[in-house]
């Protein structure tokens, strides 16, 4: 997939099928949405793209306003994000800085300037709640419109439900916030995971004997937080077995190394030999994040957190094993 920020880039001016959005989670109903638009895309002959935003708008409204409280809570990285929406099939990918120019362009000059001139829409494919412009004023009556009088078409696609219920990008922050993750994968489709590259910490984990790969999450409020049961992913053929803990560590100094950032550290249950002391730093892994144990606690002094770090790997250490047996047990019940 091809990944371009803004419009200065030459590739934009062929033409393509749109649609336009957050993709924050890029869960089923989203996934829907990518296929039907790369049948389309490939009906026309043109590539398919997604139009999205970085930071995302409600972000940028919640600095304007001095109100942190409006920002929503973020599922994915933009790296995640990037690499479902790759996943899906996209052929382009075009993310544009959310700021107060954008913010304040009548819906007008949005499709003029960004969809058609910018994007060189053929098709734009929408949500059924989909809304544009300066103070939100456009929709998809004044979208289709356009596209009658400027030469696309346009599209719009009714809510996706899984069991009866819309599948959103709110309902996946919900089921998150519960520490639902069994919800959560129904919503995506998968399990839910975070990745990117292994950076060093204060290493006051190898000190408790309790060695961490940490994850930085570039956005301060990530829609999960809490200690989970975790499957890593890409330190060998084999996905390794841990605990993590996502969030700001309230046990430790917000003054440390890592400057009160929210972190994603993952101590593997087994830790490979063959990967050395160090063998973790820099690579790219994926840890997805089954089984909620409990909240991030507060421990007096680094002996109490020591021995509820030893707890959570009992508790993760339990739950793999029960769902190995479930699993056994499911397989003999085949084989009947």
């Amino acid at each position: 997939m091809q990944i371009l920020r803004g419009f200065h880039h030459p590739e934009i001016a062929r033409p393509s099928a749109v649609t336009i959005g957050n993709f924050d989670g890029v869960h089923r109903g989203h996934q829907a949405m990518l296929a039907l638009l790369n049948s389309e895309a490939r009906h026309r002959g043109v590539p398919s793209c997604v139009l999205t935003f970085e930071p995302h708008p409600r972000d940028f409204f919640a600095g304007v306003h001095r109100k942190p409280e409006l920002a929503p809570a973020r599922i994915v990285t933009l790296r995640d994000k990037l690499t479902e929406l790759a996943g899906c099939g996209v052929d382009q990918c075009v993310i544009l800085k959310f700021d107060a120019r954008l913010a304040s362009l009548p819906p007008e000059t949005f499709i003029e300037e960004v969809l058609v001139c910018g994007l060189g829409a053929r098709y734009a494919l929408v949500g059924d709640d989909f809304r544009f412009g300066a103070k939100r004023a456009g929709d998809y009556t004044m979208l289709d419109s356009a596209g009658s009088r400027l030469g696309f078409d346009v599209a719009r696609m009714n809510s996706y439900e899984v069991h009866g219920l819309r599948v959103s990008s709110s309902a996946v922050r919900e089921a998150l916030a519960r520490g639902d993750m069994a919800g959560t994968a129904a919503l995506l489709g998968r399990p839910y995971s975070i990745s990117g590259h292994v950076v060093h910490g204060r290493k006051l984990g190898r000190d408790l004997g309790f060695r961490t790969l940490n994850l930085r999450f570039a956005h301060w409020k990530p829609a999960a937080q809490g200690i989970f049961a975790v499957l890593v992913h890409g330190l060998g053929e084999q996905p390794l077995q841990g605990v993590a803990n996502l969030g700001v560590r309230p046990s430790l100094d917000p003054k440390d190394i890592n400057g009160g950032r929210v972190l994603l550290e993952t101590h593997c249950l087994q830790w490979p030999a063959r990967l050395g002391a160090e063998g973790g730093y820099g690579k790219i892994i994926r840890v997805e994040l089954l089984h909620k144990l409990h909240d991030e606690l507060r421990y007096e002094g680094l002996d109490a957190l020591q021995a509820g770090i030893a707890r959570d790997c009992d508790a993760a250490r339990a739950f793999f094993a029960s769902t190995h047996a479930e699993t056994r047990r499911q397989t003999a019940r085949d084989r009947i």
